[in-house]
C-alpha cells in the first residue's frame, strides 16, 4: 500500500483544492479555471506547506490532455466549419501569424534563442477552448452567428495547434532544443517528412479503418445494455487510441485522443459517447489544470512584472486589435468583431500544452512556462469583464464615431434581395428565417410542393451558398425590421420562424404583424414555459418540439390499434 500512498494523496489533494478553490472563483464570477490553476499553485513546490508529487500529477494530466482533447475531437463538425471557412481559416491563421510575431519580438528583445521565441509566441497565439464555450454558454451566444464564428475560429486554431505539437520533436534539434544530437543523425527534413509520413498513416488508418471499426464496437457493447461496459468502452478507445499513436506512429497523445473522437463522431452512439465520458472527462481535465498550476513560480509577479505586464499585453490588447481587426477587414459589422475579438483575447489548455512540450524538449525556459501560466491566469480572469464591456463600447462608439456607425451598417451584398428576383418571390410567398436542420426540412418541403419562400438566415456565407443554387435568402438578424422588409414580409403570406429563440422571436413577431396585420406566423421553441406564454401572447402557432413528438408516437400507436380492431370486426371487444 506504501507504494499507492503519493497517488492516492497527489489526487485528493489536487481534487480537494480544486473543489474549494473552484467553489470560490465562481461566487465571485470568475472562471472555475482560475480556480483549478491557483489550486495547482498553493500544492506545488513553490508555495510553502504541503507539496504534491509533481511527477505523478503530470501523469495524471496526461489523462486529463488525453478525455480533453478527444472531447474536442467528439464535437468538432467538419460541417460548422464549413459554414464558417471563409472567415475562420483567415482569421486564425492570420491572428496567430501576427501574435505568434509579437511574442517573438518581445523575446527577441529580451535576448531568447529564436526557437524560444517562437514556441513563446505560438504559446501566446491559442485561445481555451473551454473558456470560450463556458463564456458563450453563459450569455446565450453560443448557438448564434457570432458565437459560430469564434467557434470555428477556435477549431481553426486547434487544428493549427495539433499541426505544432506533431511538428516539435522533429524540429526541436534545429530549433536549438535539447534533441539537437538525436535530430543531427540525419537530414532535418527527412526527419519532418518521416513524422508526416507516421502522421498520415496514422490518419488514414483511424479514417478508414476506425469509422467503420469503432462504431461497430460501440454498437456491440451497446447491445449488452450495461451502461459501465459502454462508458468504459469510450474511454478506453480514447486512452488506448492515443497510447497506441504515440508508440507506433511517434503521434502526439493530443492528436491520437483528438482524432478517436473524431472518428467515434461517425457513430450513431456519439452523442451518448460525449455524454457517458463527460463527468471522468471533467475530473482529469481539472487534474490537467491542477498540474499545470503546481509549474507556476508565483514570484515571477514580483521579480519580471514589466515581462507579465507585457505577455498580458499581447494577449489581452494584441491579440484583440488584431481580430478586431481581421474581422472588420472581412467585411463584418462592429458587434461580431467585438465578440470574436473578445472571445480571443485569453489563453488556456492548448498554451500550456505547447509550452509544456517547449519546456520538455528544451526549447522553452523554465521562466517562458511561468510567463506562459501568469498570462493565462491573468487572461482568463479578465475574460468576463471583457465580454461585459462588449455593449457599452458598442454604444459608446457609436454614439462618437461615424465610422462605427458605418462599420455597424456594413454594406452587405446579400442583405437586399437582387432586382432580377420573381414576383412570385415577392407577394404571398413564406418568410421562413433560419436555416438550420429544422429550416432545411422545411425548405425541402415547401420545395416539393413548389410553395415560394424567401430565406432570412444571419449566416451571409450560408446566403451565398443558398443564392448560387437557385434558393432565393436574404442575409441578417431577423430581429432587426430591415431584414425582415427586404424579404419582402409586408406582401408575405406566412412568417415562419425556426430558430427556438423566444425574445428575439416577439421582435420579429411585433415587425411582422406592423408591416402585414394578417400574416401567419409559425414558432419553434424547445421549453414548455416558452410554448405557454407565447401562446398566451397570441405570437402565433408555436410548436414545442417534446409535445410534437408525443403527438406523433401516440398518433401512431392509435393508428395501429384502430387498424387492428377493424380487421378484428364489431363482433370482437
Amino acid at each position: 500500500m506504501e507504494h499507492n500512498i503519493p497517488l492516492i494523496t497527489t489526487v485528493a489533494a489536487g481534487f480537494g483544492m480544486a473543489l474549494l478553490l473552484g467553489f470560490i472563483a465562481d461566487r465571485i464570477k470568475l472562471p472555475t479555471l482560475v480556480g483549478y490553476l491557483v489550486a495547482g499553485i498553493l500544492i506545488g513546490p513553490a508555495t510553502p506547506g504541503f507539496v504534491a508529487d509533481v511527477h505523478l500529477a503530470s501523469q495524471l494530466s496526461e489523462i486529463g490532455v488525453m478525455l480533453l482533447m478527444f472531447g474536442v475531437g467528439l464535437h468538432f463538425s467538419l460541417g460548422d466549419l464549413l459554414a464558417v471557412r471563409r472567415i475562420a481559416v483567415p482569421g486564425a491563421v492570420a491572428q496567430m501569424a501576427l501574435a505568434t510575431v509579437l511574442g517573438m519580438s518581445m523575446t527577441w528583445w529580451w535576448g531568447w534563442p529564436m526557437g524560444s521565441g517562437l514556441i513563446f509566441g505560438l504559446s501566446l497565439s491559442c485561445a481555451s477552448t473551454v473558456v470560450l464555450l463556458k463564456a458563450l454558454e453563459a450569455r446565450g451566444l453560443l448557438d448564434t452567428m457570432n458565437g459560430r464564428i469564434a467557434v470555428g475560429w477556435l477549431v481553426v486554431e486547434d487544428l493549427a495547434c495539433v499541426l505544432v505539437l506533431v511538428l516539435m520533436p522533429p524540429l526541436a534539434g534545429a530549433l536549438g532544443g535539447s534533441t539537437a544530437d538525436v535530430a543531427g543523425a540525419r537530414p532535418l527534413w527527412t526527419t519532418i517528412g518521416l513524422t508526416l509520413l507516421e502522421v498520415t498513416a496514422f490518419i488514414a488508418l483511424m479514417l478508414l479503418a476506425g469509422r467503420r471499426l469503432l462504431p461497430w464496437l460501440l454498437w456491440q457493447v451497446a447491445r449488452t445494455g450495461s451502461r459501465e461496459l459502454f462508458t468504459l468502452s469510450v474511454v478506453a478507445a480514447a486512452i488506448s487510441i492515443a497510447y497506441g499513436a504515440a508508440r507506433l506512429f511517434s503521434v502526439s497523445f493530443a492528436l491520437g485522443a483528438f482524432l478517436a473522437g473524431m472518428v467515434m463522431r461517425e457513430s450513431e452512439f456519439s452523442h451518448r459517447a460525449a455524454t457517458e465520458s463527460l463527468p471522468l472527462r471533467d475530473a482529469f481535465s481539472v487534474l490537467f489544470f491542477v498540474s499545470v498550476g503546481m509549474l507556476f513560480d508565483p514570484t515571477i509577479l514580483a521579480e519580471e512584472p514589466f515581462r507579465v505586464l507585457g505577455v498580458v499585453a499581447i494577449i489581452v490588447l494584441g491579440k484583440t486589435l488584431a481580430a478586431l481587426a481581421l474581422v472588420i477587414a472581412l467585411r463584418y459589422p462592429l458587434n461580431t468583431a467585438l465578440t470574436v475579438a473578445v472571445s480571443l483575447a485569453q489563453i488556456g489548455e492548448f498554451s500550456f500544452i505547447l509550452a509544456g512540450l517547449g519546456l520538455a524538449l528544451g526549447l522553452l525556459p523554465a521562466e517562458g512556462m511561468s510567463l506562459v501560466l501568469a498570462g493565462a491566469l491573468i487572461s482568463i480572469a479578465l475574460n468576463p469583464l471583457l465580454f461585459a464591456a462588449i455593449a457599452p463600447t458598442q454604444r459608446w462608439l457609436r454614439g462618437r464615431s461615424e465610422l462605427a456607425r458605418r462599420l455597424e451598417r456594413r454594406e452587405d451584398p446579400y442583405a437586399e434581395l437582387p432586382l432580377s428576383t420573381e414576383r412570385k418571390y415577392l407577394e404571398g410567398q413564406v418568410v421562413l428565417v433560419g436555416y438550420g436542420r429544422v429550416g432545411r426540412r422545411i425548405a425541402r418541403a415547401l420545395d416539393a410542393r413548389g410553395i415560394p419562400y424567401v430565406v432570412a438566415e444571419q449566416n451571409r456565407e450560408l446566403v451565398e451558398d443558398l443564392r448560387k443554387n437557385g434558393t432565393v435568402a436574404v442575409s441578417g438578424d431577423a430581429t432587426e425590421p430591415a431584414v425582415l422588409i427586404q424579404a419582402h414580409i409586408a406582401d408575405a403570406a406566412m412568417l415562419v420562424v425556426a430558430t427556438p429563440d423566444p425574445l428575439n422571436v416577439r421582435r420579429m413577431a411585433d415587425t411582422a404583424r406592423t408591416l402585414n396585420p394578417d400574416i401567419e406566423i409559425v414558432l419553434r421553441t424547445h421549453s414548455e414555459d416558452e410554448s405557454l406564454l407565447l401562446r398566451q401572447d397570441g405570437t402565433g402557432t408555436v410548436f414545442f418540439g417534446e409535445e410534437e413528438l408525443a403527438k406523433g408516437m401516440t398518433n401512431h400507436v392509435l393508428e395501429r390499434f384502430a387498424i387492428q380492431q377493424g380487421a378484428q370486426g364489431p363482433g370482437h371487444g
